[in-house]
């Protein structure tokens, strides 16, 4: 059957049952595959698509990207869709992957523009899995990343869907030519220097000579590891009902696990923590390290997208720190990097600092030596040893937001506050407040 408006509405039932209920936005960037699908989703009965919107980014990485703004504008106009336009100026840094930034930068804006369960649909088709399914093999992937791209998957708040997964890309053409539609054709895709584009020029051609039926064969191998990949996903999850604790992982009950099975609950732990996996042989090289690990040691796994740490016989993942902020006044929010969260002083009656005795406050960061007084019948202590007796994860220690008062320390962030610059009870005060504390302890 040739591909059409019926044969979409029948690929999303398969993929989302839920589709019909939600609304829906297309990423259009104005190419061949996106224009078909907005064609296509526009051609359907107005109840099937209740709320039709299209969202399209410009990336600001080629001159004429004007040009493909206009194209989705005519798109959207010729089939009465309501079309936003994202503007991003990505500036890659030299040995950066362009494809990559460009592509973690347009999936992060169209997850910010995405409502409660709205879904957003791409023209991923059989082709574009072939490639993907390609590159990752060569690129060692394993089993989650050789099952390639989903038909459906949470992005933001909303679902992503991928409705022509089982489509050829000759059958997208095909309708473009009998409906008589216009795109544009990207550059980029005739750059070799991009590995989809040397794909494309290079290696599927004598592929689909000599297996015509290349793409459909692999979009089925993908689907076989996309079952072994939900698999290993429940057999982690089994196994990490033992292991987490409070979201890090126990070693101890870590270290009772076959070594596959502690690599297979680590992958499956950090994807849960939002962050992508290193390489498994990695995982497997730094675990040994973890076991041994003194009571008192550090060991740390780093790699470009996160960290892992051990502290007290747990594991954390975290995203990788940001350098510590300079000085700044304590009158104003204090971004205190990615991941981080911002920090501020609010006026209040609650517990808090003594206006009156603040004067002009200063947030700073731990040098070393400090000692604050929380509770004014009690000993002044020093903040390395409240920080041990709090369980303070060490990497945490100095990217505490320290309010200082001339050099008196005053508070230590949203934990404690100097007895003579608490404020009394049910008088004016000026309260710690951190928003997006990250994980202390």
């Amino acid at each position: 059957m040739s591909f059409g408006a019926e044969r979409l509405a029948r690929l999303l039932d398969a993929a989302d049952p839920g589709w019909r209920d939600a609304p829906v936005t297309v990423a259009l960037s104005g190419g061949l595959d996106s224009t078909v699908l907005l064609h296509a989703l526009a051609s359907l009965d107005g109840s099937a698509t209740p709320r039709l919107r299209a969202l399209h980014v410009d990336h600001g990485l080629q001159a004429e990207s004007a040009d493909w703004a206009a194209a989705c504008r005519e798109a959207c106009r010729a089939a009465g869709i309501p079309l936003e336009l994202i503007e991003l100026r990505l500036r890659p840094v030299p040995g950066e992957s362009v494809e990559a930034h460009a592509r973690d930068a347009r999936y992060a804006a169209l997850a910010a523009k995405l409502a409660d369960g709205e879904r957003l649909l791409t023209a991923h088709h059989r082709d574009d899995q072939m490639e993907t399914v390609l590159i990752q093999l060569l690129r060692g992937a394993g089993v989650a990343g050789l099952a390639a791209m989903p038909a459906r998957a949470r992005i933001g708040r909303g679902w992503q869907l991928r409705p022509l997964l089982d489509v050829d890309r000759a059958e997208l053409a095909e309708y473009a030519a009998r409906e008589g539609l216009s795109w544009r054709d990207d550059p980029m895709n005739g750059e070799p220097r991009f590995d989809r584009a040397y794909l494309r020029a290079n290696v599927l051609p004598a592929i689909r000579a000599r297996w015509p039926a290349a793409a459909a064969t692999v979009a089925r191998s993908a689907g076989h590891l996309a079952e072994a990949s939900r698999l290993l996903a429940g057999l982690a999850a089994e196994d990490a009902a033992g292991v987490l604790d409070d979201g890090r992982l126990a070693l101890p009950a870590l270290s009772r696990l076959s070594r596959d099975r502690q690599v297979n609950v680590l992958r499956w732990w950090l994807r849960r923590e939002g962050l992508r996996s290193p390489p498994a042989a990695r995982l497997a090289a730094a675990l040994p390290g973890f076991f041994a690990a003194r009571q008192d040691g550090a060991p740390a796994l780093r790699w470009d997208a996160g960290e892992v740490r051990r502290y007290r016989g747990r594991l954390y993942a975290l995203a990788p720190l940001p350098s510590r902020c300079p000085a700044a006044p304590a009158g104003r929010p204090l971004d205190l990097g990615a991941g981080l969260g911002r920090f501020k002083l609010v006026a209040g009656s609650d517990r808090g600092l003594d206006p009156a005795a603040c004067g002009c406050a200063e947030i700073r960061f731990r040098t070393g030596g400090e000692t604050l007084q929380p509770h004014p019948a009690r000993p002044r202590k020093r903040l390395k040893d409240l920080c041990q007796e709090a369980g303070i994860v060490p990497w945490m220690r100095d990217r505490l937001p320290l309010v200082y008062v001339g050099d008196r320390l005053a508070a230590v962030g949203d934990l404690w506050i100097d007895a003579a610059f608490s404020a009394p009870a049910g008088q004016p005060a000026l309260a710690p407040l951190w928003e997006g504390r990250p994980r202390l302890t």
